[in-house]
């Protein structure tokens, strides 16, 4: 019997539950193939299979949560893929498996050589041998630009590209279509060979409630809620802006947007006028780091989008948002809600963020006290964009007005700079038209 344990999965994780099993118990897997989803704080991550062999047991039930080191899976391989796998067991640094995620490092080390024809083990991360595997390649023939021989996305793209022109190249000096091969794909059992933990109690005579297990992304957020609550001292002010004119401006500019293929929403427009605000007052794009007491300024802007997802709420990433235009804004944040309705984002995408906008009015609120992420210093609430009556200079009149409201680590943070920030942010959204003064 060969052990497999639950490897580094990176970030610092130490945990991670079990969301669903690929395999049943006397399943033959081949080298690489997708075994079992697990799931941490941040994103969903495939494991594939580190040897050839034979499912003999599933040791940790879908459901259940399985610490760094825990054993997973118990195979029935032939001897000389035991060392390897235990090699990558042990040292092989994980990453969310989808075609998009960049290649992480991975640290496991090569099988010796012998006299044998024991096959040696490609050091490569999780995502790219899923990627090769889905595509029929041997990683043992892709060149690598690595000096620790670590086979990346980059090294996989390449490979395939030019074997992709070989084929073209011989198909045109043979005057004859060669059939493409077919890439092979893993049949993946759909039985579950273990029994989950998440039971709901059958209502007996006279019992009104039912009882589920907490798990999944739900039992994340309830954690990462807690911390956030019992660790930062939240205060909140509210306000609301006349949003005239930022509705014409999004009137003007969407069929222009729409012309290039670019669903244009309020949030990019949103997220292009806060990033001033976020320059003139640092402190919101802030952290404390609590064991050195210390504020962290951040030079970077990775805004945290709040998205409403089918499982429960993501906090995707906009990274580098300062550098991006309005149209490539829209561009991303279509990519990033749709990956979080589907979970198939990258760690990178879902981690990192340094000020979250919480837009509330895309699910028909009005306003509340959003919670912070954290370890970020503010959170910044929108409601809905809706007509209300309005004293303009002593005479009432319909406009169009969007509720705020502004969490903050009080900490770091002073009511009356809160109420500063939120003035400013008004002022520029109320007259979105000076973006331009400020546009390079």
């Amino acid at each position: 019997m060969q052990e497999f344990r639950l490897p580094d999965l990176g970030e610092g994780m130490q945990e991670a539950e079990i969301r669903r099993w690929l395999v049943k118990p006397g399943d033959s897997v081949k080298l690489d193939q997708p075994m079992v989803e697990v799931e941490t704080d941040k994103a969903v991550v495939e494991i594939p299979s580190p040897v050839a062999g034979q499912i003999k047991e599933l040791c940790v039930a879908e459901g259940a949560r399985a610490k760094l080191g825990d054993v997973l899976v118990l195979f029935d391989a032939p001897a000389h893929a035991h060392q390897n796998a235990a090699r990558s067991s042990s040292t092989t640094a994980a990453m969310p498996a989808s075609a998009s995620t960049a290649a992480s490092s991975s640290t496991a080390a090569a099988a010796a050589s012998t006299g044998t024809a024991t096959r040696r083990r490609v050091l490569a991360a999780p995502a790219v041998r899923k990627r090769a595997f889905e595509l029929n390649i041997d990683l043992e023939q892709v060149p690598t630009t690595q000096p620790n021989g670590r086979v990346t996305m980059d090294d996989l793209q390449t490979y395939i590209e030019k074997q992709e022109r070989q084929e073209s190249q011989e198909r045109r000096q043979q005057e004859v279509a060669t059939p493409t091969a077919t890439p092979m794909k893993p049949e993946l059992a759909s039985a579950n060979g273990a029994a989950t933990l998440t039971t709901a109690l059958a209502p007996s005579s006279g019992v009104t409630e039912e009882r589920q297990a907490l798990t999944g992304l739900r039992r994340r957020i309830a954690e990462r809620m807690e911390h956030s609550w019992r660790t930062i001292p939240h205060a909140v002010a509210f306000d609301e802006l006349d949003g005239t004119a930022l509705v014409a401006l999004r009137q003007q500019i969407k069929p222009l947007a729409e012309q290039r293929g670019v669903r244009l929403t309020y949030m990019p427009l949103l997220i292009k006028l806060l990033i001033p605000v976020l320059k003139e007052f640092p402190i919101f794009n802030a952290s404390l780091d609590e064991e050195k007491r210390e504020i962290v300024y951040k030079r970077s802007y990775h805004i945290g989008i709040a998205t409403d997802t089918p499982e429960g709420l993501l906090v995707p990433v906009l990274r580098n948002a300062d550098r991006l235009t309005i149209t490539q804004i829209a561009q991303q944040l279509e990519h990033l809600t749709t990956g979080a309705q589907q979970r198939s984002l990258s760690l990178q995408e879902v981690s990192g963020s340094t000020f979250t906008l919480n837009n509330i009015g895309s699910f028909g609120g009005s306003s509340g006290a959003p919670i912070i992420n954290y370890p970020e210093a503010a959170i910044l609430a929108v409601g809905r964009l809706q007509e209300k009556a309005v004293v303009q200079n002593g005479t009432i009149c319909a406009r169009t007005v969007m509720p705020l409201a502004l969490s903050f680590d009080h900490r770091l943070i002073d009511g009356a700079l809160a109420g500063k920030f939120l003035a400013r942010f008004k002022e520029i959204t109320e007259q979105p038209q000076q973006l331009m003064l400020d546009m390079i």
